[in-house]
């Protein structure tokens, strides 16, 4: 089955999430919940990981969690596992505790406003599930979040929760003042979460972090692209799915669009007076559809094919022709653009 790719890299931020095996619970009372927050504090000192918000639910639980190194799926490796042994000898149950892979969505660290986001998020999902005994108790209420510890110094804080930069993104110190200020902000959005219209306006505000697979700027996106390429290998990129595939494969086709006209010696502009049809640009859609999944909807709008039909019959042109124009363009692509193909 496609996977989304996995981006590890020193000092990386992620909004992690996990659910229990077939949606099953994954705490049974507050002592399993006080061994999970215990794996996960024992997990931050083997790896050096930063906690800035967690909450944890009934069958799965939401961190915001910095990696100084480059060691997310070791370190979620260790803290499932170690859960799950745990879990398991107390209940005396056997078998998996946890689905099969948990999402990791890459937040943007050095860009105002996403820590905030996924913070707010995650603080509120007691709202959201409408966990609170009554409609206008106090989020401090739960106390399976990192919301209560933002509340107190950080010397009576559990476990090793920092506060610092989701309050400076509100412009607020880590002092009395700047908690006070936060508990006002933190309250007024768990208030407006309990109408339908605050409801509404938010979950669609959350989308990209329920949806997406990255949180961050198109600059952000477009350095995670970069490290995909660096690392992975092209079979291991062929299993990606989804947004980040498709973000992923229209980058690559557009570095390949250019290489291949430069080879081709042919401007856009020369392109767009070109057939629609031509044999050049059955070349260049062919070419580019052997080393990515761009769509024909891209393929016809990059190389002003017009309509998406004329995509498919110039990619079967140029893989069934032997015409001498057509082997020329293939050569001078074999021999001249960035990426070296096949003809196979």
């Amino acid at each position: 089955m496609p996977r989304k790719p996995r981006v590890e890299y020193a000092g990386a931020v992620y909004h992690v999430m996990c659910r229990g095996n077939r949606q099953e619970a994954i705490f049974l009372d507050d002592a399993d919940r006080e061994r999970f927050l215990e794996t996960l504090w024992e997990c931050c000192g083997r790896t050096g990981w930063r906690i800035h918000a967690y909450v944890l639910m009934g069958n799965h639980y939401h961190l915001l969690l910095e990696t100084p190194e480059s060691n997310l799926v070791t370190g979620m490796r260790w803290m499932q596992g170690t859960y799950t042994i745990r879990f398991n000898a107390r209940h005396r149950l056997r078998g998996h505790l946890f689905q099969g892979r948990y999402k990791a969505l890459p937040v943007e660290p050095d860009n105002q406003g996403y820590f905030l986001q996924v913070s707010s998020y995650i603080h509120l999902n007691p709202v959201r599930a409408r966990l609170l005994d009554t409609s206008t108790a106090s989020l401090e209420a739960y106390s399976w979040s990192s919301y209560p510890d933002y509340l107190r110094p950080s010397s009576r804080r559990r476990g090793l929760v920092i506060a610092e930069q989701v309050l400076g993104e509100l412009g607020l110190e880590d002092n009395g003042v700047g908690r006070r200020k936060y508990r006002a902000h933190l309250e007024a959005m768990s208030a407006a979460l309990r109408t339908a219209r605050g409801r509404q306006a938010q979950e669609e505000q959350w989308q990209e972090i329920r949806r997406g697979w990255y949180l961050g700027s198109e600059r952000f996106r477009d350095r995670l692209l970069k490290h995909v390429d660096e690392v992975m290998k092209p079979s291991q990129r062929k299993s990606f799915s989804g947004a980040e595939a498709i973000a992923h494969d229209e980058a690559a086709a557009g570095d390949l669009a250019k290489a291949g006209l430069q080879a081709l010696n042919l401007t856009d502009n020369e392109l767009g007076q070109l057939p629609k049809l031509d044999v050049r640009k059955q070349v260049l859609s062919w070419w580019i559809r052997q080393q990515t999944v761009a769509s024909n909807r891209w393929l016809a709008r990059r190389l002003q094919m017009g309509d998406d039909g004329n995509v498919s019959k110039a990619i079967r042109l140029a893989t069934e022709s032997r015409s001498p124009a057509v082997r020329k363009a293939k050569s001078l692509l074999a021999r001249k653009a960035i990426i070296p193909i096949s003809e196979d």
